[in-house]
């Protein structure tokens, strides 16, 4: 489902930030990409939707080669994988309802598929109730299962989220854990960036482990 082949990322006068990586995640997986702070980790993930460019190497997902990608055929891409930002990215001056049907929206589906499909995700998020306010009036544990609902509501083929648990109380970093986990069970793909190495003990799974830009570990359960 998704691969990397020799991938390299520098900046202009910069040391690279990613360098010589291969990755193959399968159809299904549920895999932890770890490691600290600035050793790539959201710079990779940024690779997988088309923020950043490779200065090198092949990127694929789902057998296409989205390093050939013109910015016509991004938005296409984008419309198959939920993504699930470290800072969230909700949309202030729209209602929790509203931002979370903003991608079938873009897909353009009918009024009354969105109606439903919403109104199920903010029920599988607990925050049905919550529909008609906005992000700023919520807490910051409610803002991020907006952002998932948000990510799931498309029945995303992949899943990639940045820190989705950072910065949140243990209760609320079970309760989006375990969105996630309904979501891999019911075939997304799911690569989650954290540090939260008493996250990876408690629900094992693939931990693929980057330092300074490299692959130094890939372990399996």
């Amino acid at each position: 489902m998704i691969q990397l082949h020799n991938v390299s990322k520098a900046y202009q006068g910069d040391q690279p930030v990613l360098h010589d990586v291969s990755l193959k995640i399968a159809k299904g997986e549920f895999v932890y990409l770890t490691g600290r702070s600035g050793a790539g980790k959201s710079t990779l993930l940024k690779l997988l939707y088309c923020a950043e460019r490779p200065s090198r190497g092949q990127v694929l997902i789902n057998g296409r080669n989205i390093t050939r990608y013109g910015a016509s055929r991004i938005p296409s891409l984008r419309r198959t994988l939920g993504i699930v930002f470290q800072d969230f990215k909700l949309l202030s001056r729209r209602t929790v309802f509203e931002n979370v049907a903003f991608p079938l929206d873009v897909q353009g589906r009918r009024r009354v598929d969105i109606n439903k499909r919403v109104y199920n995700c903010l029920q599988q998020v607990g925050l049905e109730h919550r529909l008609h306010q906005y992000p700023l009036q919520l807490s910051g544990g409610e803002q991020q299962r907006v952002a998932v609902a948000r990510a799931l509501v498309v029945d995303p083929l992949v899943l990639l989220a940045d820190e989705p648990t950072g910065n949140l109380d243990s209760q609320v970093t079970l309760d989006i854990i375990d969105l996630l986990k309904g979501a891999n069970a019911r075939g997304t793909t799911i690569l989650m960036a954290t540090h939260d190495h008493n996250l990876i003990r408690q629900f094992p799974r693939r931990i693929v482990t980057l330092e300074a830009g490299t692959v130094v570990a890939d372990e399996h359960p």
